[in-house]
């Protein structure tokens, strides 16, 4: 059996996510088995996701996905360049996925494979550094250095499934990955624009789902359900405001040499976000004090949740030390049973088995049991602490 392997948040899962898994399938075989590897409770756009990674798993299993791993927080709230490796780093240490699969907006990967080359060498980094230097942002330093290295081809790094489609065929050269990318063309509406030709984004979902607005003509009717058990459950829509005062309280009381080990801190950002988080009154108000033309706001918010999760820099520049299972179905049991048999990396199925760790991927999870634990505080209805080690896989038969 042949198997694929996307890296998703599906925050929430909707029409498009199904389309790419059955585009998927349709390109490569339709007994292809499907591996994600999915971001956690808090995601990369530097914000708690609008569902819990358990719900969002069980979506993407009624939606087309056999397997779903996790992204551990420390690479599913870092930047493209770190998410990217992240999770290409898990698939390809499950020793199973001969291919990754994965949306754009060009839709052509032999394009994107010759900006992803063209950026991954010493030359591109001294291009971006000289470019940081004058005081722009990083990914305006990075488009500018790829205008100098590919020409036109640099507006690709205006459109952000083509940014995280580069970054993961860098990983893929830098890990010496033997796994076929495969990309799809995005069908659906603008990423953070409104609905389009029957699809919306999974923004534009979110803010319908917080503001009690009609979504379900753009999920799937079987994800649709989950959406609605898991509102009446009081566990969604997850709102960022909920948490805020927990999350000022931490930014308020870090010290300077804690701003200094966040990720992403270094040119005079870690003072400067220090003062911003003892000056505002919400976390808006601490990234618009924060902000400036040389630091984008994603990296900034990105900031405040590795602060309030206890993230550090550090931690980034490893890779995930484990394949954490979330969901599956029956399928997906005989590639996990596979994936035993041939990985190197600790496979936690149970929570329980986490005690037995070696200690770094012992630290990892423990910094997940916390990010689960205040990510209940985000929840319409607060959820009790300890939930990490009570939540078994979710199973579709």
């Amino acid at each position: 059996m042949r198997i694929a392997g996307i890296i998703c948040e599906y925050n929430p899962f909707h029409l498009a996510h199904g389309e790419h898994i059955a585009r998927t399938r349709e390109f490569l075989g339709g007994e292809t088995g499907i591996v994600c590897v999915m971001g956690g409770n808090f995601l990369q756009r530097g914000e708690p996701a609008v569902l819990s990674k358990h719900a969002r798993a069980e979506m993407a299993l009624r939606g087309g996905a056999d397997l779903v791993l996790e992204l551990p927080a420390p690479w599913a709230i870092a930047s493209a360049e770190r998410f990217a490796k992240g999770g290409v780093y898990i698939l390809e240490n499950c020793r199973v996925v001969d291919s990754i699969s994965f949306g754009s907006e060009c839709g052509d990967v032999e394009r994107l494979r010759r900006v992803a080359n063209a950026m991954s060498t010493p030359e591109a980094r001294e291009l971006i550094l000289q470019k940081c230097a004058l005081g722009v942002s990083y990914p305006a330093a990075r488009e500018m250095a790829a205008a100098e290295l590919v020409g036109g081809e640099h507006a690709l790094f205006r459109e952000p499934n083509n940014i995280l489609a580069i970054e993961y065929l860098k990983a893929l050269g830098e890990l010496g990955s033997s796994m076929e990318p495969v990309t799809v063309r995005r069908i659906s509406a603008a990423h953070d624009g409104g609905p389009e030709g029957g699809y919306a984004s999974a923004a534009h979902i979110r803010e319908l789902m917080r503001t009690g607005g009609d979504f379900g003509e753009y999920i799937p009717r079987e994800v649709l359900e989950i959406i609605e058990r898991e509102t009446a459950l009081g566990r969604a829509p997850v709102d960022l405001h909920r948490g805020e005062a927990a999350l000022l309280y931490r930014l308020r009381t870090m010290s300077d040499g804690a701003f200094a080990a966040l990720p992403d801190s270094g040119e005079g950002l870690a003072l400067r976000f220090a003062r911003a988080a003892r000056e505002g009154t919400s976390f808006e108000e601490v990234l618009e004090r924060a902000k400036c033309k040389r630091y984008a706001h994603a990296r900034l918010r990105r900031m405040g949740m590795a602060a309030l999760l206890g993230v550090t820099g550090e931690m980034q520049s490893g890779l995930p030390p484990y394949i954490r299972v979330l969901g599956l179905n029956g399928r997906g049991r005989d590639i996990l049973r596979e994936i035993k048999r041939r990985s190197e990396l600790p496979i936690i199925t149970k929570p329980a088995s986490s005690r037995s760790l070696p200690e770094e991927a012992r630290r990892i999870f423990k910094l997940e049991a916390r990010a689960t634990d205040i990510y209940g505080l985000f929840t319409p209805c607060t959820q009790p602490g300890g939930e990490e080690y009570r939540r078994s896989p979710v199973v579709i038969s």
